[in-house]
C-alpha cells in the first residue's frame, strides 16, 4: 500500500487511543459485544457524548435516538456536512465495524478545531442508533428515523422480553412521538467511513475504496414438501425427496449467481443462507426442506432477472423430484443505493492529493448510508481490514489504514465546503 504515515491533517495516535479505549466497554466474556439498547451501550453512549463535549460540540440525542455532536458554521444558510456511523456491535463482533466511523467523524472536527478551520456549513458528527439486527428484528433504527422511514407498524415492533420498539428508543434517550422532528433537510453531504468487510483492498494491496453504491438485499424463502420414507428401503425412482429439491436448487442459486456476477451488470452475489430439513435423520428421506435465499445487487433489475429465474427453476426441480413447492415468498426487497457522483468526486481529489491509491467499488452490505442517501449526498470511504474479517473478534484495520480514511475524508469535508462557498459567492454575484 501507498499510505502515508506523516503530514496528516487528522491526528492518527489520538485517533487510535479512543477506538481502542471504547472497545473496552464490551461484555468480558464476549468481546466486542455491546448490542443496542443495552446498558453497555449507554455507557459507551455516555463515554462517546463526553467526548463530543470536550471536542466542543454541542451534543444531543434527537428523536430517533440518533447521539449528535454539532459545531455551527459561519454561514447559516450553507447547509450541515454530517460524518458518522454506528456505535452498537453484533454478538461478540469487533471494536471497527461502526465504531470506527464514529471516531473517524470526531477526529476529524477535532483536527479542524485545532487547526482553528471553522467552515461556513456546520458539521455533526452522528452515532446512528441500532445500525446492526436489534433485538427488535430491525436494523438501522436511527438513519430510518433520520429519513423519515421508520414507521409506526415498526414502532410497535417488541423485543423477547415484550419491550417495544418504540418505548427502547424513548428510553435511550429519544422522543418516538416526535419522529417527524428527527427528520433532516438540511444535509448538503454525508460521509461514512468503514472497514471494508471483504478482502478486495487487502489483496491488491489498495489503501481505500470508494463506494460507488450499496447493494440491494432481497430474501425469498422457499419450502419443498416430499415425503418422508425409510432411506434403506425406498427404491431411488420412488422417493419424494424434498432434501434433494433444497441441494438441486442451492445449486442453481450459486451457479446462476456467478454467471449474473459475470454479466457486466456491477456487484452481485447470492447465498443460500438457512438450508433446513425434516426429520433430518441419516436414515430416513428428507419429507421437507426450507431455504432462505439471500440476493444482493448493485442493478435492482439483476436482482429482479435473478428472482425470475429462482422462481422457474425451483418450481422444474420440485416436479423434478415430485415435490410439492409449498411455499414461494419475497421476505423483503430493497433498492440499491448509489452514492453521490460528486461526493465520490471530491473523495477521489482528496486521496489523490494526499497520496493514497483508491479504487471504486460496490458494497455488499448494508449501511446507514443507504439510508441517508434518500435524503442527502452520501458517500462511503471503505478501509482495508485483516483478511476481510469482520462481525468477530478477530476483526481488525491497520492504525495507518483507518488514519488514511480519516485524512481523506478530512480533505473532502474543506473541499464540499470551499464548494458551497463560491456556489453561494456565485449565485450573489448573478443577484
Amino acid at each position: 500500500m501507498s499510505a502515508r504515515r506523516g503530514n496528516l491533517p487528522v491526528d492518527g495516535g489520538r485517533l487510535w487511543a479512543d477506538l481502542m479505549a471504547l472497545g473496552t466497554i464490551t461484555e468480558p466474556d464476549r468481546p466486542y459485544t455491546r448490542r443496542s439498547f443495552s446498558p453497555l451501550f449507554l455507557e459507551g453512549r455516555d463515554w462517546l457524548a463526553k467526548r463530543f463535549a470536550a471536542a466542543g460540540l454541542a451534543v444531543r440525542t434527537d428523536a430517533g435516538g440518533n447521539l449528535i455532536g454539532r459545531l455551527d458554521g459561519a454561514r447559516g444558510d450553507a447547509g450541515t456536512i454530517m460524518i458518522g456511523s454506528h456505535s452498537d456491535t453484533v454478538p461478540a463482533g469487533g471494536r471497527f465495524d461502526g465504531v470506527a466511523g464514529v471516531i473517524v467523524a470526531l477526529e476529524i472536527v477535532r483536527s479542524l478545531r485545532a487547526a482553528g478551520r471553522r467552515l461556513d456549513c456546520a458539521i455533526e458528527i452522528v452515532d446512528f442508533l441500532a445500525e446492526e439486527p436489534s433485538e427488535f428484528g430491525l436494523s438501522c433504527v436511527g438513519s430510518r428515523a433520520m429519513t423519515g422511514r421508520l414507521t409506526e407498524a415498526q414502532l410497535a415492533y417488541r423485543d423477547p422480553a415484550g419491550e417495544r420498539l418504540d418505548q427502547a428508543i424513548r428510553r435511550v434517550g429519544g422522543d418516538p412521538a416526535r419522529l417527524a422532528a428527527a427528520r433532516r433537510d438540511d444535509i448538503v453531504g454525508f460521509f461514512e467511513l468503514h472497514i471494508e468487510q471483504g478482502i478486495v483492498l487487502e489483496q491488491n494491496r489498495i489503501d481505500l475504496g470508494l463506494v460507488t453504491g450499496i447493494a440491494g438485499i432481497a430474501r425469498v424463502e422457499i419450502v419443498f414438501e416430499g415425503r418422508a420414507d425409510h432411506a434403506g428401503t425406498t427404491p431411488m425412482d420412488l422417493r419424494r425427496d424434498a432434501g434433494l429439491a433444497g441441494a438441486m436448487t442451492a445449486a442453481f442459486v450459486a451457479e446462476a449467481a456467478g454467471e449474473a456476477a459475470a454479466g457486466g451488470n456491477g456487484h452481485f452475489v447470492a447465498t443460500t443462507g438457512i438450508v433446513e430439513q425434516a426429520p433430518n435423520a441419516a436414515n430416513v428421506v428428507p419429507g421437507r426442506a426450507r431455504l432462505v435465499v439471500d440476493i444482493r445487487a448493485e442493478d435492482h433489475a439483476a436482482t429482479e432477472r435473478f428472482l425470475a429465474a429462482l422462481d422457474a427453476r425451483s418450481g422444474e426441480i420440485a416436479a423434478a423430484c415430485r415435490v410439492e413447492r409449498a411455499r414461494w415468498a419475497l421476505l423483503s426487497d430493497t433498492d440499491p443505493s448509489p452514492c453521490d457522483a460528486g461526493l465520490q468526486a471530491l473523495l477521489s481529489q482528496s486521496a489523490e492529493a494526499l497520496g493514497y491509491s483508491y479504487r471504486a467499488m460496490a458494497s455488499g452490505a448494508g449501511h446507514d448510508a443507504a439510508f441517508m442517501a434518500h435524503v442527502a449526498p452520501s458517500a462511503m470511504v471503505f478501509v482495508p481490514c485483516r483478511e476481510g474479517r469482520s462481525h468477530a473478534p478477530e476483526e481488525w484495520a491497520e492504525p495507518d489504514a483507518i488514519a488514511a480514511g480519516a485524512a481523506v475524508i478530512h480533505d473532502a469535508v474543506l473541499r464540499l465546503d470551499a464548494q458551497r462557498r463560491q456556489n453561494a459567492a456565485e449565485g450573489s454575484d448573478a443577484g
